[in-house]
């Protein structure tokens, strides 16, 4: 039976895109039998507002100077969503029909808006990703899953996004290490060894591991 992997995850957190990523492409190098399944983690219920455009800007900058992503080509400050719960609907939705196409999903929706720059709150770009993988457009009230994804995350203690749990193990964001200097400016690295703990107890080879904790 494949392992099952469960990320608590926002969809409008640069971290993620540039994490989630380089998991999935990881796991699938190696061949993993597992199951990644992508829940809700809206910050914008943890934090009670929605990050705004420049803060999301500022945090791609520190990744691209520090990491040399390129994961951001596209990025648009000027389509920021209003909101992320649509696009959580969404994942939700296609979750429901199966693991492969959840995950296909909630990979879109984050190109969407990091790589493509669209508005991933417009009910016309959250048709055309649904259109794409045979799923109906997303309501704007909060789906029931949603809503169970973040009180689930609640009652474990999530840390922030993306937060991978494996079982019992947390492993916050195992791809990057990301911390603050003594001015309080973001500084971020790749997390080898992270990422190689997280990849163990994914395949089953190990257990148990975090870094600090960022939302």
């Amino acid at each position: 039976m494949p392992r099952r992997i469960e990320v608590f995850a926002d969809i409008t957190c640069p971290f993620t895109h540039v994490g989630l990523k380089r998991v999935v492409a990881l796991l699938d190098e190696l061949g993993a039998e597992v199951e990644l399944v992508v829940r809700a983690w809206p910050l914008e219920w943890v934090n009670g507002e929605m990050f705004t455009a420049d803060a999301i800007a500022m945090k791609i900058g520190v990744l691209r100077d520090q990491l040399g992503v390129e994961d951001f080509v596209g990025f648009d400050p000027d389509r920021w969503p209003a909101t992320s719960i649509p696009a959580l609907n969404l994942c939700a939705a296609a979750y429901r029909q199966g693991q492969a196409e959840g995950l296909a999903v909630a990979l879109a929706v984050r190109a969407a808006l990091f790589d493509d720059g669209a508005d991933v709150s417009d009910p016309g770009v959250l048709a055309e990703i649904a259109d794409a993988h045979g799923l109906e457009a997303p309501r704007s009230e909060p789906d029931p899953d949603v809503s169970a994804d973040y009180e689930e995350g609640q009652r474990r203690g999530v840390r922030g996004s993306p937060d991978f749990w494996i079982g019992e193990n947390e492993f916050f964001c195992p791809a990057l290490e990301l911390t603050h200097d003594e001015t309080g400016a973001l500084v971020a690295h790749f997390d080898p060894e992270g990422l190689d703990a997280f990849v163990a107890a994914a395949v089953g080879q190990g257990a148990g591991g975090s870094s600090s904790a960022m939302s």
